[in-house]
């Protein structure tokens, strides 16, 4: 639910002369590039000495108090990379780096971090990197490119969690060149392809190594602390609410181009809450140093008191780009839900401008799209190239996904909810189902029943409403508010009827589309494909999407598609915020220039820093002040 205008970032360095750009890629033999980009050139040259949206001058001291992250209220496991379990906060990002890093202001770019370059096969159909022959774990062993195969194989292993196997699909296999170089053979010649080869986060196979020398099984690697590639160590833990990350001052990469002005604290602590309203308290007590708020009402009423008076504390909105798809998924696993227009009743009922209006503070955006605020969103009636995707599905497709982008249900006047339940009444009587006995029944008798789960106790606010419109219609719906854990097992194995999920926005769409929505993900346990969508006109046109040649070609294609899942109403649309709202004490800084798109959470921890001569609560003894041996 975050964004603002989404513009494309047109290249800067088209001259840079070790830079690759892919759609170059087809004629001529491959070259060893610095940069790669998936359209057009990319932003940095060849001797850039940072990002712009880094302060390689802030201060590398001090600690960043941290509240919950990725809404988890405990963790269980120091691995990020199985289904089973809930990662230690941020641990992926702080201990685990990639290949190469991607920028945060050009829409796909990647530059050196463990491969020093990669040269780009001129059919697409490989790419080989060049590690950086300084890269080192936490443990001080050298990166090499065996561990690069090893981190590949484990990840798309039936040990990891299978949303990595489905991000890595396109790669076909890694071969080991020799020690500093290492080949990715890619399935099939996609563009993106090499950006999501140099995505691979790197560990080392040491890490599963027993000091007995056995070995323990991957998914049972749960809470052995990683020998990884990242910039931090872990401290300390104290039990599942507490972890201090500590950075490593052996840390090889501080002084490259793509980490200059990157992790500036010294130590990194998160204190894990129960419930939102814990957090905020205590960050508006002094106990954390950044908030991200994604509440309409907490952000409008609670930020004020003594601390915001004297100057300790600010708020501020910050844009970002593009917008983040947040609806409430419907399961078309459950026979109920499979009809069209019963997942369009169900959309019907929803009152989003009665909610913006009395709950939000008028802070939020209606989505309309899948691309919401960006180039990709389909808009007005299917251009010709659009209609020939979309022409040898016609008779599988509704009707109106071959008109004008469809117009999502409103109340604003002459509209109104109970003429949305008129038109919702219509369609279930359509789809079988009629009122009787006290209930919404189908043709045996079975009434319509909806359980919506969700874990954070603040969408009651929403879904309430909502279940009380959907009684309207006689359909028995009930919220149930369950913790994150047992929520994250459930969504997981798809044992829902609805709740309400957030896609994380991407510069451009390409391989995610196919964990999120490819009908092979649909039976994947722990895949994003939560609806549970099986089409073929959707495997298609993801294809297309992948095989884009131009953006004119990934414009066309993703518009397709946006017209697909809209009219399907796989979920129903909520909204979005068009700025991120982030309180902070004024003694931390950040860079006077913002990224374009970026997770708020990430930007602070990854790129904000302490105030020079700013007090430390750690050094006062605070919390954060244990300073144990690091774990390795």
């Amino acid at each position: 639910m975050r964004l603002t205008k989404c513009a494309r970032v047109v290249a800067a360095a088209r001259a840079a002369l070790a830079a690759c750009t892919l759609g170059a890629a087809f004629a001529g033999a491959a070259q060893a590039a610095t940069a790669i980009a998936q359209y057009d050139a990319p932003k940095y040259p060849a001797n850039f000495t940072h990002f712009d949206y880094a302060d390689p001058d802030a201060p590398t001291d001090g600690t960043l108090s941290f509240q919950n992250f990725d809404q988890a209220q405990s963790y269980d496991s120091l691995n990020p990379f199985l289904v089973r379990g809930s990662p230690a906060p941020d641990i992926k990002n702080l201990m685990f780096d990639t290949l190469m890093q991607r920028s945060w202001d050009e829409l796909a770019s990647e530059y050196p971090l463990i491969a020093q370059s990669v040269d780009v096969a001129p059919d697409l159909t490989s790419a080989t990197f060049h590690i950086d022959p300084r890269a080192r774990f936490s443990n001080g062993d050298p990166i090499t490119a065996a561990d690069v195969k090893y981190s590949f194989d484990t990840l798309t292993s039936p040990q990891a969690s299978p949303l990595f196997n489905a991000q890595f699909e396109v790669i076909r296999s890694v071969v080991v060149i020799d020690p500093h170089t290492v080949r990715f053979d890619f399935r099939r010649a996609e563009r993106d392809a090499p950006l999501i080869a140099g995505d691979l986060p790197v560990f080392s196979p040491k890490w599963a190594k027993k000091a007995d020398g056995t070995t323990i099984a991957f998914n049972q690697l749960s809470n052995v602390p990683p020998i990884a590639s990242g910039a931090y160590l872990i401290e300390s833990r104290k039990n599942d609410k507490q972890i201090i990350y500590r950075r490593n001052p052996d840390y090889w990469a501080a002084d490259l181009p793509t980490r200059r002005g990157m992790y500036r604290f010294q130590r990194i602590v998160f204190n894990l809450y129960l419930d939102l309203y814990t957090q905020l308290e205590a960050f508006k007590a002094g106990d954390a140093d950044v908030h991200v708020e994604y509440s309409a009402t907490q952000w409008a009423r609670k930020y004020v008191g003594k601390n915001f008076r004297n100057g300790m504390l600010e708020k501020r909105d910050f844009a970002t780009s593009p917008a983040q798809f947040q609806g409430m998924l419907i399961n078309t696993r459950k026979d109920r839900f499979k009809d069209v227009r019963v997942r369009h009743a169900l959309s019907l009922a929803f009152d989003y401008d009665w909610m913006n209006r009395m709950m939000f503070y008028g802070q939020y955006t209606r989505l309309k799209s899948y691309f919401d605020v960006s180039p990709f969103a389909a808009t007005g009636l299917p251009s010709p190239q659009e209609l020939a995707l979309l022409e040898p599905y016609r008779a599988s497709l509704p009707p109106e996904v071959f008109g004008p982008m469809m117009q999502l249900p409103n109340t604003l006047p002459p509209n109104s909810l109970r003429g949305n339940l008129r038109e919702a009444r219509d369609l279930l009587a359509q789809a079988g189902w009629h009122y009787r006995d006290g209930a919404l029944r189908n043709a045996a008798g079975e009434p319509m029943t909806v359980e919506i789960i969700d874990d954070e106790p603040g969408m009651d606010r929403l879904i309430l409403p909502y279940t009380q419109a959907l009684g309207m219609l006689g359909i028995q719906a009930h919220l149930r508010e369950i913790d994150s854990a047992l929520y994250q097992k459930r969504i997981d194995n798809f044992d829902y009827d609805m709740t309400t999920y957030i896609y994380a926005p991407t510069t451009i769409p390409g391989a995610e589309l196919v964990r999120r929505f490819g009908s092979a993900a649909a039976s994947q346990v722990g895949s994003e494909n939560y609806p549970g969508v099986r089409m073929k006109v959707v495997d298609k046109l993801i294809d297309a999407v992948q095989k884009a040649n131009s953006l004119a070609d990934l414009e066309t294609a993703t518009h397709a598609l946006d017209r697909v899942l809209m009219n399907e109403y796989f979920l129903v649309p909520e909204y979005y915020a068009p700025n991120e709202r982030i309180a902070f004490k004024t003694t931390i800084g950040r860079p006077a220039i913002s990224p374009l798109t970026y997770v708020p959470e990430e930007w602070a921890i990854d790129y904000w820093y302490r105030k020079p001569g700013a007090p430390d609560p750690a050094r006062a003894g605070g919390a954060s002040s244990t300073h144990t041996a690091a774990v390795q």
